[in-house]
């Protein structure tokens, strides 16, 4: 089963937005237990996202993966260069259940 890490990022104004993702999306190839990354910006018409424009979704083998992952030096890094422009971050992790046939 497939352990997915959500993180939903809502940044400050005058945020080097670009920056933010090309170090997020970089962890890919630097993080050995990241099984895939994907991300993508807001597309709802619902108007329900209180502001956060971007979602990453990064996949780990199991919680253990996840947890080395999170003290990882190079994920270290990357929180500290992402927290000056960002407003708000919204995580959660859940054991993806596919139902589909």
């Amino acid at each position: 089963m497939l352990l997915r890490h959500v993180v939903l990022l809502r940044f400050s104004p005058g945020a080097d937005v670009a920056r933010v993702e090309d170090a997020f999306a970089a962890l890919a190839d630097q993080i050995t237990e990241i099984q895939s990354l994907e991300w993508g910006t807001n597309q709802s018409p619902e108007s329900l996202d209180h502001g956060f424009t971007h979602c990453f979704s990064v996949g780990f083998a199991n919680a253990a993966a996840r947890d080395a992952y999170l003290v990882h030096p190079t994920h270290q890094a990357f929180s500290a260069l992402a927290k000056p422009h960002l407003a708000d971050v919204l995580v959660i992790d859940y054991d993806a259940v596919d139902v589909t046939r």
